[in-house]
């Protein structure tokens, strides 16, 4: 005997293959940014699945999602790799900085009012990731998330399901707005029972805003079937627009409205006796992993005092 204890080799194989699988929700999408055939990367995978003993994927219908075990080890190989960075800077002086793509998506208010400004103090201080987002409803983008299309989502309420984080991101306030010659052009406020009387333009269903006066109306004991709803549609800004035309009035963000309301296009009232306030938020899928320019993101946003840390 040499007298000497010699530890087997332990070190875990594909850290870097698994972490983009484990990002991208497949496979051939990891095959394709590493630059290698999906069956190179289905092997690495095994290969570290026999050396840890547990099962890191759940395959079916052409996804894959992390288990419990892969999840814990992608936390474990961020912080891996990451060493190996520091190492590399810290020797030869040279680091590489955080690249790639960050997929958002946003309902129409975070998206048309916050996205643009924070997108651009992020690009500032992380010029090398670049931004992708779409802007829908609260619903559509709720199913994004939840589907893997996109990382990270801005929605205007929070949806059912234990996979999802809904994360506190801004406040809102909902108004009525009148043109400015209506009858109540120069009244501050109604009473929310005045609602059920006037003509009245509304979101499409799957809004945020939708949802939350929808909301707001029962909690004051009305049924939205009270209403007169005369148009639905899409877009803040056709609303905006059928209401000018003298075509109904409308309950809309206080963030939606704030141009017309300087300029006195539009007149804005208080509907007593209703909850008016809202709150956005940033949501992600829990069974999922966070990309590095999504956690970039989520971390500038904190910096700022715009998310509070996680716990």
């Amino acid at each position: 005997m040499s007298g000497i204890d010699e530890r087997p080799d332990t070190e875990l194989p594909h850290l870097e293959t698994f972490s983009k699988a484990a990002e991208l929700d497949s496979f051939t999408g990891a095959a394709r940014a590493l630059g290698v055939t999906q069956a190179a990367v289905s092997q690495r995978i095994h290969a570290l699945e026999r050396a840890l003993g547990v099962s890191l994927f759940q395959r079916g219908g052409g996804r894959v999602l992390p288990t419990e075990a892969g999840r814990t080890l992608y936390d474990y190989a961020q912080k891996i790799l990451a060493l190996h960075d520091e190492a590399r800077r810290e020797v030869s002086g040279h680091q590489a900085p955080i690249g790639g793509g960050l997929l958002l998506a946003a309902s129409s208010i975070p998206g048309e009012h916050l996205l643009p400004a924070l997108v651009s103090q992020f690009g500032r201080r992380s010029p090398q990731i670049r931004v992708q987002a779409s802007i829908s409803d609260s619903t559509a983008v709720i199913r994004q998330v939840e589907r893997g299309e996109v990382s990270l989502g801005m929605v205007g309420r929070k949806a059912e399901g234990s996979n999802l984080e809904f994360r506190y991101l801004a406040s809102d306030r909902m108004m009525l707005v009148v043109p400015p010659g209506h009858a109540w052009g120069r009244r501050k406020r109604v009473w929310v029972e005045q609602l059920c009387g006037p003509p009245l333009i509304v979101r499409e269903v799957g809004s945020g805003l939708r949802h939350c006066f929808e909301k707001a109306l029962e909690r004051a004991g009305l049924s939205p079937t009270e209403l007169r709803v005369v148009l639905e549609l899409g877009s803040n800004e056709a609303i905006k627009a059928a209401v000018l035309q003298g075509i109904g009035l409308a309950v809309l963000s206080e963030f939606a409205v704030r141009k017309e309301l300087r300029s006195g296009l539009l007149h804005a009232l208080e509907v007593r006796g209703m909850q008016c306030e809202r709150d956005m938020y940033i949501v992600r899928d829990l069974r999922r992993v966070l990309p590095p320019p999504a956690r970039q993101f989520l971390a500038f946003l904190e910096s700022q005092a715009i998310l509070a840390p996680t716990p």
